[in-house]
């Protein structure tokens, strides 16, 4: 009997000292490998940080006419309808739009993803148009894409769709 709770006071001596000795697994060696230790950030605000910048780029490469820099922020499965259409007569690269501003208006969580309202005005000769547009990111793997556009945009916050208009 004595030899048993000799074994269960071994047992309980194990469990109370081996957090102790795991922590000093990670603190030791050499201060070359140590990393600094920062606080992850929140998931909803890393989402809405990751959609932002997905988006941002895309707005940019769009009014820049950079063909690669927009189909890169896309979801793989896109990549196909997207070089058949970026160029075309109503491809977000077409060579006949210009894109003098586009403002991101509102970014929050939905069904599919974050999405990310924007304002876009495009040129085209003497008219201008501004259209909201709502584009919907993703993660896919580790990173994070841009899986939807489509028209319109959350209703709080997006501009109101403005008729054509002759450009100043």
């Amino acid at each position: 009997m004595r030899a048993t709770h000799r074994g269960l006071a071994m047992t309980a001596a194990a469990f109370v000292l081996l957090p102790a000795a795991l922590a000093g697994c990670a603190s030791g060696g050499d201060d070359a490998d140590e990393q600094t230790v920062t606080p992850q950030r929140a998931p909803a605000d890393e989402a809405a940080t990751r959609s932002r910048e997905r988006v941002q780029a895309y707005l940019d490469a769009m009014t820049a006419k950079d063909v690669a820099a927009g189909r890169s922020q896309l979801c793989a499965v896109l990549h196909a309808g997207f070089d058949a259409a970026a160029t075309g007569p109503n491809g977000d690269f077409a060579d006949h739009f210009k894109v003098p501003q586009a403002t991101i208006t509102d970014v929050r969580s939905g069904q599919r993803g974050q999405e990310v309202s924007v304002s876009v005005s495009v040129t085209a000769g003497k008219s201008k148009v501004t259209r909201p547009l709502v584009f919907t990111v993703t993660r896919d793997g580790g990173d994070w894409c841009i899986a939807s556009e489509a028209p319109g945009g959350n209703p709080a916050t997006s501009p109101s769709p403005a008729s054509p208009s002759p450009a100043s």
